[in-house]
């Protein structure tokens, strides 16, 4: 069993949260991994149990709301959605930097005005190759309530080097609120697929937020209109997805029936990219609470989960946590993209970009 997904959330804590070590050894069923296993085969991944989840700590979170954060691939950048003072307006995105994986996050600075609207910005999420961040806005002049937009930049080293937003347009985006991105790139067929939460209002319960996919095939081509994903989609609130970097596994969050709290972590599985996703399963009570726990982002190397909490014990609002998990067999992905150095401790300090936009 290989260490480094312990060790690398431990060096997550920071030295304010020494104390954190005893949560972090896994506890509780491992649901998700008997679930890759009986519906993959024995040719994909397995993973231990998800470990109790840990507060990221008073440099990362404030007294307001933290929350729909977004991980960098080599682990070096955490992106979050907050309210905290010194934004440019309502929700802004801001990052935390460290680095190597060894050092404790530091403070969040906001991403500035080329990104941020005096409107509420949500939820980023980064292609593969770092070059693009997706994220959701309630800024003027889009399709809907809430629009899906892209910024670009040139050196994926640059957390403050993002071109303005643009709008996916209104093939993409419907009426109402379009939110919570995520991106999959599928090496094998080619084709991009972008997953988020539709407000369909009305119809549907509870506001109707359902889990769409539009898709694209190379990377010139345009997104086509969004489709229903029923598998995920239920008749409660189901939003906020992660999707691991083979395509075979996704988290969201649901409010749907049969969970621990009022919205909890799900995950669902599939054998190949072509197949449908499975039922969910929920995370449990290990990572599960009775108070709201959703917004999940999942590391490259698929072995840390990121959320947002207002679970007791926090600094204020939603806090950021994360959980981990050690991979028990089957190609790593983070070794075979050449970032396990990141992963395992070692430095990579190489042009990290530490400016304030």
């Amino acid at each position: 069993m290989k260490p480094s997904a312990r060790f690398f959330a431990l060096l997550s804590c920071g030295t304010l949260f020494q104390a954190c070590r005893a949560d972090l050894e896994p506890s509780g069923p491992a649901g998700p991994k008997s679930i890759a296993a009986d519906a993959v085969g024995e040719d994909q991944p397995e993973w231990g149990p998800w470990s109790t989840p840990i507060n990221l700590g008073p440099l990362v979170n404030s007294p307001l709301d933290d929350n729909r954060p977004a991980i960098s691939k080599d682990g070096l950048s955490l992106y979050i959605t907050s309210g905290r003072p010194g934004g440019v307006g309502g929700l802004d995105i801001w990052v935390s930097q460290r680095a190597t994986v060894d050092d404790p996050w530091g403070p969040a600075q906001n991403l500035g005005p080329t990104v941020n609207s005096s409107s509420n910005d949500v939820a980023p999420a980064f292609s593969p190759d770092g070059h693009r961040m997706y994220f959701h806005s309630f800024r003027p002049g889009g399709c809907g309530l809430a629009d899906i937009y892209v910024s670009r930049r040139r050196d994926t080293r640059d957390d403050f080097g993002w071109g303005s937003p643009e709008d996916l347009g209104c093939v993409v985006n419907t009426p109402y609120v379009n939110a919570g991105p995520t991106i999959f790139e599928d090496e094998t067929t080619g084709t991009t697929t972008l997953y988020f939460t539709v407000q369909n209002n009305p119809p549907g319960s509870d506001q109707g937020f359902d889990i769409y996919a539009s898709t694209r095939i190379g990377d010139e081509g345009a997104f086509g209109p969004p489709v229903l994903v029923p598998e995920l989609s239920s008749p409660f609130r189901d939003t906020r997805t992660a999707i691991r970097r083979d395509g075979l596994e996704i988290f969201l969050s649901s409010g749907r029936s049969g969970g621990v709290g009022s919205e909890d972590l799900w995950v669902s599985t599939r054998a190949s990219t072509v197949d449908p996703w499975s039922t969910p399963v929920s995370l449990g009570a290990v990572v599960n609470t009775t108070a709201f726990d959703g917004g999940p982002a999942l590391s490259f190397d698929g072995t840390t989960l990121y959320f947002h909490s207002n679970r007791p014990g926090g600094f204020g609002g939603n806090d950021l946590y994360l959980t981990t998990r050690t991979r028990l067999r089957g190609p790593d992905v983070a070794e075979d993209a050449g970032v396990e150095k990141q992963h395992r401790g070692k430095t990579h300090t190489a042009g990290r970009t530490h400016r304030k936009g």
